[in-house]
């Protein structure tokens, strides 16, 4: 008896597909046609929403990969003084602050300094906010990078009066604050929780928290224009929002003091393309690789959700759900600044809007930078399937095939084989089986029921294939006369 595996078992429908390939390299990317067309019109565009919405002015950035590819400034830093925006013009980033402290958390946690699932009260005795309700369990880190604590979103008064707290302040007023939703309960946003969040950096890794971003993320990320509430040279004007009669107020430089970590950021659009190419790194940690790949992902995934469950919290970073992609990202509002950042992982793109005004609407103009220039990118960049020849004696592959949970029928099309369940309640939402080469197959499919990402491949015995396996599992073919 002569006996060989040569190739897969589904449960709906698989096609075979070819793997990946190579993407373009950046250098061709910044340069390519269908680029620059994106950067023209959404250039275009913009300089009208400046001039008919009376914006100050704003930068933009778009980075492939590890590569800012494209930066541009609008309008003016200064109004008065006439001086133009440019990509090294320096912004308050406000909440993209947010995204340091959490890297920072996950940095100490890869150096077990802390667990996500700690206690707030392990590094910070003194954290003695009210709980909702009696039978509440203690806040976790994690609850706090994620939205998810239930806290108060502010410390007191200081969007208005701009009198942010200290850190002796804010422990000062915790025992007088009151949760408003039970930890776990709903997605809240908190600067509170994110203030709370830069004292356990501070206590875990014994440095200030502005000491910790500069030599831990900033240093090794070269981001060489950034810093912590500092009113450094090359800042733009924060202008504060348009008044009906067409004026703008001239905002003063306001220090973040004790919530640093949730909004005390400065940087530019060269040195934020920085921190979104680290996104897409891959290895172990060390240098530039300021995260490890498992602890990066551990980031972008969805962990809590909005009530409406078209957007949410992952560690840090925002994450909505668009056209088919999640986006990552962050955005930020600070006296005379709003700011924007959207990464689509997958793509290896994201898209940097900082504006020196607090009714521009950075979210929106993201959108459209990410639609325009951040697809262009993307299709340019996408990898290309290589050619998988269609092999005419795959064809002996079609049968049913019986096993103990059920039938599976390999049926074939035109130069492809599909799977289909024969007594499925459909067949239009194709499972695809993916060659890998010699006979084998890799199980893909849009939910995770199934053995997905599994290998498959058939069984012959003397010249007649009697078997399909996928994973562990297999179910036998039924031989006709």
């Amino acid at each position: 008896m002569l006996s060989r595996i040569v190739g897969t078992f589904g449960l709906s429908i698989a096609l075979l597909v070819a793997p990946h390939a190579t993407a373009q390299p950046a250098a061709d990317v910044a340069t390519d046609p269908e680029v620059l067309g994106q950067q023209r019109l959404f250039s275009a565009w913009l300089e009208g929403q400046i001039a008919y919405r009376g914006l100050p002015g704003i930068v933009v950035g778009v980075v492939s990969d590890q590569r800012l590819i494209w930066a541009k400034g609008f309008g003016f830093a200064n109004v008065a003084a006439k001086v133009a925006m440019a990509p090294d013009t320096k912004f308050r980033m406000a909440s993209h602050s947010k995204l340091f402290t959490a890297t920072a958390i996950m940095q100490l946690r890869e150096q077990g300094k802390v667990r996500l699932d700690d206690p707030v009260t392990k590094y910070l005795p003194w954290f003695g906010l009210q709980p909702a309700s009696e039978d509440d369990g203690p806040i976790t880190i994690e609850q706090l990078l994620t939205h998810s604590s239930g806290m108060p979103r502010e410390a007191g008064d200081h969007w208005t009066t701009y009198d942010f707290p200290t850190g002796d302040e804010v422990r000062a007023l915790m025992a007088e604050r009151r949760a408003a939703f039970p930890p776990a309960t709903r997605w809240k946003y908190s600067n509170l929780a994110y203030t709370v969040a830069g004292m356990v950096v501070e206590q875990a890794s014994g440095l200030s928290w502005a000491d910790y971003v500069q030599r831990n993320i900033f240093g090794p990320l070269g981001m060489t224009s950034s810093s912590v509430d500092q009113d450094v040279a090359g800042l733009a004007v924060p202008y504060g929002r348009r008044m009906p009669d067409g004026s703008r107020e001239v905002l003063p430089f306001v220090d973040a003091r004790g919530m640093a970590a949730a909004t005390g950021i400065t940087s530019t659009v060269e040195d934020m393309a920085k921190f979104v190419s680290a996104q897409f790194r891959r290895g172990k940690t060390g240098g530039s690789q300021i995260l490890s790949t498992g602890s990066l992902r551990e980031m972008h995934r969805p962990r809590s959700m909005e009530n409406d469950w078209q957007g949410g919290n992952g560690v840090g970073f925002a994450v909505t759900r668009e056209r088919n992609k999640t986006y990552l990202g962050h955005g930020g509002g600070y006296p005379g600044n709003t700011t924007q950042t959207w990464i689509q992982v997958d793509d290896k793109v994201g898209v940097i809007v900082l504006t020196n005004t607090n009714d521009s609407e950075p979210g929106a103009i993201a959108r459209q930078l990410m639609a325009t220039v951040g697809e262009a990118v993307a299709k340019v960049t996408a990898q290309k399937p290589a050619v998988v020849t269609w092999d005419p004696s795959w064809a002996r592959f079609a049968g049913l095939y019986r096993g103990r949970g059920g039938d599976a029928q390999v049926v074939l099309l035109h130069e492809r084989l599909v799977i289909i369940t024969p007594n499925g309640p459909n067949v239009d939402r194709p499972i695809t089986l993916e060659p890998l080469g010699e006979g084998r197959f890799r199980y893909v499919a849009p939910t995770g029921g199934g053995p997905v990402g599994e290998i498959v491949r058939f069984e012959e015995v003397d010249g007649r294939v009697t078997r399909m396996i996928t994973g562990d599992s297999f179910v036998e073919r039924v031989q006709t006369p």
